[in-house]
Formats: C-alpha cells, sequence, structure tokens
C-alpha cells in the first residue's frame, strides 16, 4: 500500500515499526510484504495483550468501515472475492448463453437484483399470494398449513424443520424439528433486561415490526395492534426455548418418536398432513430436539387468536423477503437488522448485496468458475499434507495422555484415522439443472431459489448419505466440523491470506493460519466436549469409560472457569459453558500446530524472518487468522446468541495455556498475559 501525507500518524507508526523491529533484531528485512510483520504494534508489549502486540497496528490503519458491523481478515478475503465474483457475473450478463445453463442463471439473477427501477415498481406483490394465502386463515389448522407453505420458501416461523442424519444411525436421514420461531436474535432478547437489550426490544416491539406491517399496506392501528400480537407470541414462545449452552447437548436434544407420537405431544397439530403440505413423501419418525417448544406451538394455537397468528406470519413473510423488495422495506431491514443489532452506519452497495444472496443460494454454480481461475492444484496439495500433519500430530497426543486409558486411546485413533478431510472445493459439485432463475422478479428469484434449496433438502429423505456433498461453498471464508459424517470441510476461501500468494507464505505462517487455527482447530471438533460423543462412524454413541468422561470434564471444567472470568462489554461475561466446544478447539488447534511445525525444515533450521524465530512466527501466524475489531453492537450481540468468543480472546485465552508461548515471547509473572501453571489447562 502506497503511503502519502494524508496520514501522517499511520505513516509514521508504520515507520516505528520498520525500525524498532530493526533495531530489536539487528537484521535488514528480507520480507516487506510479510503480513505478520506489516502488522506489528511496537507500542505493546506480547505480554500485555498479544492480540494488540500482533495485529495493532493494522487494527489502527483499517478502521471498521461505516457498510460493516466488524472489519478483518476475513473481511479483506470476502471483499477479494466478491472483485472476483462481480467479473464473473458481468461476463455472465453479457455472454449469450442457452436459457437453462450455469451462465444464464447466474447472469439473470443478478441483472433483477441489479434493476432497482423494476424492484420498486413491484413494491410488494412478489409476496401478493403469500399475503392473501396468510389473510384467508379461518382457525388453527390453517395457520400451520399456512406456516408449512411459507417453509417451502425459506421463510423462518413456528415449524423449524428440516432433513438430517439421525444422531444415532448416521447413515439414515430424518425429520429434525427444532426450536424456532423468533424474531429477535435468540430467547434471551425477550427476557434481559440490561439497557442494551432492553433498548433493542422497545425499538423492536414499537418501531421495527409496525413499520414493517404499514410499508405492507395496513394502516397505523392496525399496525400497532399486529405487531403487539406478533411479539406476545415470540415472547411465549421463546418461553419454552432452549438457552444457547443447552442447546449445545446432543443427547438431551435428541428425541427421536414416531408421528403418533408427536401427534400425542401436539394433539392440535394433524401432522400426517402437515407433512404433505412440506412436500414430504413418507414420514413415520422424527427426531425433535426441544419438545417443550412444540407444545408451546400447540398451546399457543388455541391461547391466541387467528388474527393474532395472521399478524405474526405475516411479519415473518415481511422480514424474510423485505432486503429483496422495495427501497421503504429494504431500508426499515436494513435498520433494525444492520444498524440496530450490528452497528452498521450505511448499507453495502447493491451490487455486493446481490453477490452475497446470489452466494447462499447458488454459490457452487459460482464456485465451480472460482476455483477454476483461482486456487491453483499445488495449494490444495499443499493444505492435504497440513492435514496430514496435524493427525499424526494428534495420534502422538492421544497416545501420550497421561488420564486416558487404553481401551479410550484405542477407540479415539480408530476415530482420528476415519476422519474425512475436504479440501478446498468439492469433487462433485451439486446439479442445479432444477433450479430456474429468469429476469423477470428479483424477489421471485429468491423465492424460486429457495424452494429449490428446500426441495434440495426435503428429497434426501430415504435416501444414503451422500458423502461427496459440502456443506459451504470454496469461496466461503469459514470451516467446520461434521460430527454425523466424521468429517472437516476447508473451503478455498479459509486457506488465502489476502495480499499474497500461498507460494510467499513460510510454513511457520501456514502453520499457525493455517494448520492451528483451521486443520487443528476443526480436527479438535471431533473430541470437544459435544463431537468426542459421537464415534468414528458419526453416531451418538458411548464409547469412553466413564473414568476417562469424568477426567476430560475435570479439565473442561477449568477451560469453561477460564473463559467465565472474562469480561468484554460493560459488564457481559463470556459464557464459558457456551463457547466451550470452541475454546477445546482453538486450545487443541494451537498444541497440535506446533507439534505439527515442529517437524518441519523452517522449525529446524530456526533461521529469523524479518526479526522471528520461527517458532515466534507461529504464533504470529495463528493471530493472524484472527486479525479483526468488532462494533459494540456486534460484541454484545454475539456473547448473547454466539458459542464463539469475540476474535481478541481467541488468540489471548488460549496462549495462555500454552508452555511454548511463554518460552517464544519471554513472558514472566506479572505480564497480563501469565496464567500460573497450575490454571493451564490442557485437554488434548
Amino acid at each position: 500500500m502506497g503511503k502519502t501525507n494524508k496520514k501522517p500518524i499511520i505513516y509514521i507508526a508504520v515507520i516505528a515499526v520498520f525500525a524498532l523491529c530493526a533495531y530489536q533484531t539487528k537484521t535488514i528485512i528480507d520480507k516487506p510484504n510479510d503480513p505478520i510483520y506489516k502488522n506489528i504494534d511496537p507500542t505493546v508489549s506480547p505480554g500485555a495483550n498479544f492480540f494488540l502486540y500482533a495485529n495493532g497496528t493494522w487494527l489502527k490503519q483499517n478502521p471498521i468501515p461505516p457498510a460493516y458491523s466488524s472489519w478483518g481478515i476475513g473481511n479483506e478475503v470476502t471483499e477479494e472475492i466478491r472483485d472476483r465474483l462481480k467479473k464473473i457475473n458481468e461476463d455472465a450478463l453479457k455472454a449469450n448463453t442457452p436459457k437453462g445453463s450455469g451462465t444464464q442463471k447466474i447472469g439473470d439473477f443478478y441483472y433483477t437484483g441489479l434493476d432497482s427501477a423494476g424492484i420498486e415498481k413491484a413494491g410488494i406483490s412478489p409476496l401478493q399470494q403469500q399475503l392473501n394465502l396468510i389473510d384467508q386463515a379461518k382457525d388453527g389448522q390453517d395457520i400451520v398449513n399456512t406456516a408449512a407453505i411459507l417453509t417451502t420458501i425459506g421463510v423462518r416461523n413456528i415449524l423449524g424443520m428440516r432433513v438430517g442424519q439421525d444422531d444415532k444411525n448416521s447413515s439414515k436421514m430424518m425429520v429434525q424439528l427444532g426450536q424456532a420461531g423468533l424474531g429477535l436474535p435468540n430467547r434471551d432478547y425477550y427476557f434481559k433486561t440490561d439497557a442494551r437489550t432492553t433498548r433493542i426490544r422497545n425499538d423492536y416491539t414499537d418501531k421495527y415490526l409496525p413499520t414493517l406491517l404499514t410499508l405492507s399496506g395496513w394502516d397505523g392501528a392496525k399496525s400497532a395492534t399486529g405487531a403487539k400480537s406478533a411479539y406476545n407470541i415470540e415472547k411465549f414462545l421463546a418461553d419454552s426455548s432452549r438457552k444457547l449452552e443447552n442447546l449445545r447437548d446432543p443427547y438431551h436434544n435428541y428425541n427421536k418418536m414416531t408421528v403418533a407420537v408427536l401427534n400425542r405431544l401436539t394433539p392440535g397439530i394433524n401432522w400426517p398432513g402437515l407433512f404433505k403440505t412440506l412436500e414430504f413423501k413418507a414420514v413415520d419418525s422424527v427426531i425433535v430436539g426441544q419438545p417443550e417448544y412444540y407444545r408451546a406451538v400447540n398451546q399457543g394455537l388455541k391461547t391466541f387468536t387467528v388474527d393474532d397468528w395472521k399478524a405474526y406470519l405475516r411479519l415473518k413473510l415481511l422480514t424474510s423477503y423485505a432486503p429483496y423488495l422495495n427501497n421503504a422495506l429494504a431500508d426499515e431491514s436494513f435498520r433494525f437488522s444492520g444498524k440496530m443489532l450490528r452497528g452498521q452506519k450505511e448499507q453495502l452497495p447493491r451490487w455486493k448485496r446481490v453477490l452475497d444472496t446470489e452466494n447462499g443460494i447458488m454459490g457452487e454454480l459460482l464456485g465451480q468458475l472460482f476455483v477454476k481461475e483461482y486456487f491453483p492444484e499445488k495449494a490444495k496439495i499443499r493444505y492435504v499434507a497440513e492435514v496430514e500433519a496435524i493427525r499424526q500430530a494428534y495420534r502422538e497426543h492421544i497416545q501420550k495422555l497421561d488420564w486416558m486409558s487404553p481401551e479410550t486411546k484405542q477407540k479415539a485413533l480408530v476415530k482420528l484415522n476415519a476422519i474425512h478431510p475436504k479440501v478446498g472445493y468439492p469433487d462433485q459439485w451439486k446439479d442445479f439443472s432444477a433450479l430456474m432463475i429468469s429476469r423477470d422478479s428479483y424477489a421471485g428469484n429468491v423465492m424460486q431459489a429457495r424452494h429449490w434449496l428446500y426441495m434440495v433438502n426435503v428429497n434426501k429423505l430415504g435416501k444414503p448419505v451422500n458423502h461427496q456433498e459440502w456443506n459451504m461453498t470454496p469461496q466461503t471464508y469459514n470451516a467446520n466440523y461434521s460430527p454425523s459424517n466424521n468429517e472437516i470441510t476447508l473451503p478455498a476461501a479459509q486457506l488465502l491470506i489476502p495480499g499474497i500468494k500461498d507460494d510467499e507464505v513460510d510454513d511457520a505462517m501456514a502453520y499457525g493460519y493455517v494448520a492451528a487455527s483451521v486443520i487443528g482447530h476443526e480436527i479438535t471438533h471431533g473430541f470437544d466436549d459435544e463431537g468426542r460423543q459421537y464415534d468414528a462412524k458419526g453416531n451418538l454413541k458411548e464409547w469412553w469409560t466413564p473414568q476417562d468422561s469424568m477426567q476430560f470434564t475435570k479439565r473442561a471444567q477449568m477451560l469453561v472457569d477460564q473463559f467465565n472470568g472474562y469480561v468484554v462489554l460493560d459488564s457481559l461475561h463470556i459464557n464459558g459453558k457456551a463457547t466451550l466446544g470452541e475454546n477445546i478447539a482453538d486450545l487443541g488447534g494451537i498444541v497440535l500446530g506446533i507439534d505439527a511445525f515442529k517437524k518441519t525444515k523452517q522449525y529446524h533450521e530456526g533461521k529469523k524472518i524479518n526479526g522471528f524465530t520461527p517458532m515466534q512466527r507461529f504464533f504470529l501466524g495463528y493471530a493472524l487468522s484472527w486479525l479483526g475489531h468488532e462494533r459494540d453492537e456486534v460484541l454484545a450481540n454475539q456473547i448473547l446468541t454466539d458459542v464463539h468468543a469475540p476474535a481478541f480472546l481467541r488468540v489471548n485465552g488460549p496462549f495462555t495455556d500454552v508452555p511454548e508461548f511463554y518460552e517464544a515471547f519471554n513472558i514472566k509473572k506479572g505480564d497480563k498475559m501469565w496464567l500460573d501453571p497450575d490454571k493451564r489447562v490442557r485437554i488434548w
């Protein structure tokens, strides 16, 4: 990046970094494009706040843009990808391809999304058929049937339904019912009384909901009444919804029952008829995550009037499709969801919003073109090798554990060896031939695509599990572990470092940024407090000895206590129990990454790069993977709704448990990053 006189403070800070690092190490800077080196803040001691030490100069130079609620390395990767996807879409717009081709669908979807005049002219008309259906409801069964029809076009409502693997028989696909139905981020928003949550709740009930109803054609009085009715239903359902931490117990959230038993659980709902409306061919049994929630739905159909429910469903439809409708509705949706909940100051440009929507709906179509041009095969080979390096380090860790019995160790090794890695992009792409996209309507295209996605999921019922299918696109900056498939998915985008080619990334940085932060993290999810309860075949099954489970729980509780002690904002503490799985995975990824890295040529040679030893660069590479900052609104929302701790604590928290960190940066007792040895957590 060029330096100008318009930013003298930043210029001086960058010069200070170069000067201090050169002074400290008495070395010539041999890689000026090194992101690790450029981001260091020399005004912060690594023992005081390692996250700020590693990333502080970047944070000072990169304030959060107005249209964003947070800004970090993931955004930088995403922006690079957006520019590439924009070119793909613009080329598709110009292409003269036959109807039904992938290029036609990409181009036509993009065309309707950019057609602001057409969207404005259409107003709310793309939803008229569904609005009429809601208005025609006469009783509770009509309400439920209408909710089912809305479910088929992607509208979240009282029916939290999907087809997924049976946790206790991972080879079988089952209908799954989970709690749903709320408009605020989760149940706690309906009951917490702190000033921030109260302000959001008051805006939701007094401004956001009535404004949406008014914009849909209702008069002011009816809108106010309807908003109050809908909110009362949501609060009633929230009272029977489980808290975030309680949703992480797989046994407690597994309740398999026949349809006959489900009918007895909710006698006011005709489930066989409902499943037909939901387009299921045959359902004999279901898995209900939270039975108390569906009892509340059943009771709510009797407690609230049909008019109350009509207002509720109307709002669910409006909130789901407002971003794709005229400016008045889209702007109000952004005002609440973007500004109020996430602290954004302005909306993204329309082309970015359209691309994000398209990416969520037909991302693999774009992904095929993306990886062909932007993700070389040699990069995939590199990270497949890192997966195996981490796997080998994990084998050695398991074998050396002093708290686990030989019996459980053997089963853990079987599970570890069975983990299947998906790296970069799918070997088998989704078939989009049945998806119909035209140039008629943006909201109409979104509706068509949502229904297509819904049917893709519904049609899995009764069929073998497709282990080739990916649950995210190659251009997604994310990764995950699937307990039912015992597999990790590592999209190409997650392996990229912005501004630098992969072959310019040294192993120390790569092992911190990818092997520890991504690969080791995701593999460790197979052995966190939740994932460890699934066996090598992905079945929820007791395979630990009781004594080993007690030893694991004892160590895990230390990590719960450690994170419970972190205060993030005002009086908001981290929820150590809710974030436990991610915290175990972070710590596991780091210690595995260290041992895998210790086997590399770079580590053994011990040569410094830009003044940093290989092990220092490993830790700095890991910190680079969590580079970024968030608005207060996002932090507050994250603490209440997310199982992930804020990024800075995903660096500073686990590092305090790792002996090599203390050695690499000479952390001493009295430093803020110091944790007494008896309090340091070691699980894997």
